[in-house]
C-alpha cells in the first residue's frame, strides 16, 4: 500500500518530468534517496542511455566515515569526477521529487563542487 509520502512524492515526480529531459549537451542527472544510500546516475533521455552512475555503495565510498549527508556530498564529487572524464559539463537536475533539502542538497552542492554545471 503506498504511503500518503511516496504519493506526494510520485506526483511532484511526474510534474518534474512533463518540464525537464536530458539531452546529449545537457543530460538529467536524476537522484534516488533510500533510507541508507543514495544513487545517482546521468541519463541521456533522447537515446534512454545512462552515461555514467555512482552511488554510495561503491568500495571507495563506502568505507568512508561519517554522516549519510557527508556521504552524499561524497557521492556528488564522485558523480561530478565521473562525469568530466566522460565529457559532461552542464546536466539538468532532476531531484525526482525528493524536497531539495539534506541529503539532496548536499549531493547537489557536491556536484557543484566537483565542477558540473547545473
Amino acid at each position: 500500500m503506498e504511503t500518503k509520502k511516496n504519493l506526494r512524492r510520485l506526483r511532484i515526480r511526474r510534474s518534474i518530468r512533463k518540464r525537464i529531459s536530458g539531452t546529449q549537451e545537457q543530460p538529467r542527472l536524476s537522484v534516488f534517496r533510500s533510507n541508507k544510500e543514495i544513487y545517482v546516475q546521468i541519463i541521456n533521455d533522447l537515446t534512454g542511455k545512462t552515461i555514467v552512475s555512482t552511488s554510495s555503495k561503491e568500495k571507495d565510498l563506502e568505507k568512508q566515515k561519517g554522516s549519510k549527508v557527508e556521504l552524499a556530498s561524497l557521492v556528488g564529487k564522485k558523480i561530478a569526477e565521473k562525469a568530466i572524464e566522460a565529457g559532461v559539463q552542464n546536466v539538468v537536475f532532476d531531484r525526482n521529487g525528493y524536497l531539495y533539502h539534506g541529503r539532496i542538497k548536499a549531493l547537489a552542492e557536491g556536484v557543484r563542487e566537483g565542477g558540473l554545471k547545473f
